[in-house]
């Protein structure tokens, strides 16, 4: 099997044990804290097989500032958005819920930035997949009461899903190309840079050391952080934006089989329902046959 057949189920699985690390890690630390660690520790690791691969750093200036703003955007705003609202008190189902809508910002965006365009199928895939996890999740929210999700926090998710799709499309626009690692490791130094001031000024800080806290990180780094995101980058270079991240819907119902085996989370029709329109979704986005950027005209 090819790696680019393997790539996006690889990225799923690998992404949707964010929910589960995220769990296990609210045991050790405070959220904004414990991704201040993680995206530490994995800009230094990077760093490390970058220089031990002997690979280069992006030389000029403005790429480097390209790799910082990515990560600011992709891993910094991004996760630091959904961890606080979560801890603030937002329901998870409702964070999946508007976990869904990314890929549908992302589509708009890439269409004003970059000047993608989807066929028809696509954009009913788009919305077919968010028909998807509406399903999955909306009973639960129903039966313990919407009236009680706090309006800032759940806006301050909602604006989590802004900084990832406009992420997604930054960096298929300025970082076409310079090795991976690389870039990586510059974009975690920017995670980094916005994530332990946030911290500092949100949180007590609290960490409690131990195995379970050193187990979580280090899959929240290796597996997560170096893994996930190295294969999420590599289909942004390598396919269409709005595909990449139509990749997104497969997580949260991933992420509930996963709750199953793990904590012993119900999973209930409607999740198995929504799990199959949404998987209708994506294969309408990823089939073949699928509509490639504009391409833009030289000065």
């Amino acid at each position: 099997m090819s790696i680019d057949r393997l790539a996006p189920a690889l990225f799923v699985f690998l992404w949707s044990t964010g929910w589960i690390a995220a769990k296990f890690a609210d045991q050790y630390a405070d959220p904004l804290t414990f991704l201040a660690l993680r995206y530490g520790t994995a800009a230094i690791l990077f760093a490390a097989v970058a220089l031990a691969a002997g690979v280069a750093f992006p030389k000029g200036g403005i790429d480097r500032v390209h790799a910082l703003v990515s990560g600011m955007l992709l891993h910094g705003f991004y996760l630091g958005c959904v961890w606080w609202a979560i801890g603030q008190g937002v329901p998870a189902a409702i964070s999946g819920i508007i976990a869904g809508l990314q890929p549908l910002m992302t589509a708009v965006a890439a269409h004003l930035m970059i000047d993608e365009r989807l066929t028809a199928g696509q954009r009913a895939g788009l919305g077919l997949g968010f028909c998807g996890i509406a399903i999955a999740v909306l009973p639960n929210v129903l039966a313990g009461g919407a009236g009680s999700i706090p309006a800032f926090p759940a806006a301050v998710n909602v604006i989590g899903m802004v900084f990832v799709s406009v992420a997604t499309v930054y960096q298929k626009k300025y970082l076409k190309t310079g090795d991976l690692r690389a870039v990586a490791a510059l974009q975690y130094v920017g995670a980094f840079a916005v994530t332990l001031p946030a911290a500092w000024l949100l949180e007590p800080m609290h960490v409690s050391f131990g195995l379970g806290f050193f187990a979580v990180l280090a899959w929240s780094v290796v597996g997560i952080s170096m893994g996930a995101v190295a294969v999420l980058l590599y289909l942004i270079r390598r396919g269409q934006v709005s595909r990449a991240a139509s990749l997104i819907y497969l997580v949260p119902p991933l992420a509930a089989l996963e709750a199953l085996i793990a904590f012993g989370e119900p999973l209930t029709p409607a999740m198995i329902a929504g799990m199959v329109v949404t998987a209708l979704g994506v294969w309408l986005v990823n089939r073949k046959g699928r509509a490639e950027p504009k391409e833009t005209a030289p000065a």
